[in-house]
Formats: C-alpha cells, structure tokens, sequence
C-alpha cells in the first residue's frame, strides 16, 4: 500500500501558476502508474492527469491539456502536477492517487476505479 500526502495548494490569480506535489511512502512506489484528480463543490471527483510506471508516459484530461503538466522523480518518491494558465474553472480539492495495479504505463479510460491509494487532498482556488 503506498501512502500519500499532496501540498503546493492555494489562492491564485487567474492565468497564475501552481505547482502541487505528492509525496509518497512505501518501496513499491516506482511500480505504479499515478494521477492527480480533482473534486469541486457539488461535483464528482474528476481525472486530470496521469503518469505511468516508468515515466514514459503521460494523459491528461481535455480541459487541462497544454496547461497542466504531471512528472515524477522515483527516486524522491514525488509526483508533481505543475499548473500553468490558471482558471476560476479549475478551483478544486486536487488529489493524488496511485494505481491499483502496478507495472501500467497507461490506463484506456481512466477512472477513480483504477485507483486505489488516496491523498487527503490539497485545495486550489483560482480567482478571476
């Protein structure tokens, strides 16, 4: 079971920048695939990107393409969500999680299912 804790959250300004990260304990860390999800007010917890095994591989969701980018450092044991371009649209409890099964550099179609580790997540709230 790998255990996780994000941080970087806050306020920012519309068209700002963010950086969140996800610190993880546990050996098995580098076998699996990671995501960073968010929830807002009244809405389902939604995929906003994702990360395989290896690093090789990257997904985002539509609306954060071209301005989120997510990497990790297996040897830190971090996952990281940089946020760039901001919008009021993307204020949310952002969080971490990591793969159910190990070993994927990708999921098809990606869901809160496939996760199986959980942050306590971090809030961003951007202001317009």
């Amino acid at each position: 079971q790998v255990q996780l804790v994000e941080s970087g959250g806050g306020l920012v300004q519309a068209g700002g920048s963010l950086r969140l990260s996800c610190a993880a304990s546990g050996s098995t860390f580098r076998n699996y695939a990671m995501g960073w999800f968010r929830q807002a007010p009244g809405k389902e917890r939604e995929f906003v990107a994702m990360i395989g095994w290896t690093g090789g591989s990257t997904r985002y969701a539509n609306s954060v393409k071209g301005r989120f980018t997510i990497s990790r450092d297996n040897a830190k044991k971090m996952v990281y969500l940089q946020m760039n371009s901001l919008k009021p649209e993307d204020t949310a409890v952002y969080y971490c999680a990591a793969d159910k099964r190990p070993l994927r550099d990708t999921i098809v179609v990606v869901t809160t299912r496939d996760f199986g580790s959980w942050g306590q997540g971090t809030q961003v709230t951007v202001s317009s």
